[in-house]
């Protein structure tokens, strides 16, 4: 999953701010094997992917503000607004992040909308977005981005580092945090997703189907997001539940 924020925090490079939004995407970094069989992207319009997003929309918007309401503090923004993104045509790509007013966005690509088979699977990936805002996952990424950065100026300092040193330290540091939890946020996006897709009256373990066609990234170390099988475990244990 690669990650956007168009809200930039301060005190980490633009590398380190690209993780500190929640994500589903096909391109993902590729083994060389990976990068050989992946295919290009589905191309459709804009227009074409928002037609086939509005009926999902309509039935889970109302669904993932009532129960950001009820499993979030009083005073979270719960009004989501979801869309495709029109300057983005190329990228298979859906995330979610924060406008400047701190409302929660969850944005689409048009080939990520084009690689869905079915209502589900565009379900399943509304529902994984929506999780991360519930969940507080920028605010949770951007704290353990300062923690990182914090150690790694007062480590480089403290061994004498020049104010550049101590400047490389921080974006590492900061880069490092931000990874260290990044995996369970996607596992933990994935378990609530699958009680928002289900509760809007779809089928997760059809949505889940998904992970089928991207890009497995394994168990890397500061990876940012789990192995496939990992979240396809974690979505039929919860659906079994339900």
């Amino acid at each position: 999953m690669r990650q956007r924020m168009p809200v930039k925090a301060s005190f980490v490079g633009l590398a380190v701010a690209a993780l500190l939004s929640g994500c589903v995407s096909t391109t993902t970094s590729p083994t060389p094997q990976q990068a050989v069989q992946q295919k290009p992207a589905p191309q459709i319009s804009t227009g074409q992917a928002a037609s086939r997003l509005a009926p999902v929309k309509a039935r889970m918007e109302a669904v993932v503000e009532r129960e950001c309401k009820a499993r979030t503090a009083p005073g979270t923004n719960c009004d989501y607004k979801i869309y495709v993104d029109p300057k983005e045509t190329k990228i298979s790509n859906a995330y979610q992040t924060l406008d400047k007013n701190g409302r929660p966005l969850i944005i689409f690509t048009a080939p990520l909308v084009a690689e869905t088979r079915n209502n589900h699977e565009l379900a399943f990936v509304m529902g994984h977005e929506a999780a991360h805002h519930i969940k507080g996952h920028i605010a949770r990424s951007q704290g353990n981005a300062m923690a990182g950065a914090a150690l790694g100026a007062i480590l480089v300092a403290a061994a004498g580092g020049n104010s550049s040193a101590v400047e490389a330290a921080m974006d590492l540091g900061a880069g490092v945090g931000a990874r260290s939890f990044s995996k369970n946020h996607e596992l933990e996006a994935d378990q609530l997703g699958t009680i928002l897709t289900k509760k809007s009256g779809y089928d997760p373990l059809i949505g889940v189907n998904f992970f089928e066609r991207t890009p497995d990234p394994g168990n890397q170390f500061l990876g940012s997001h789990p192995p496939n099988a990992s979240r396809v475990a974690i979505v039929k244990q919860t659906a079994a539940g339900l």
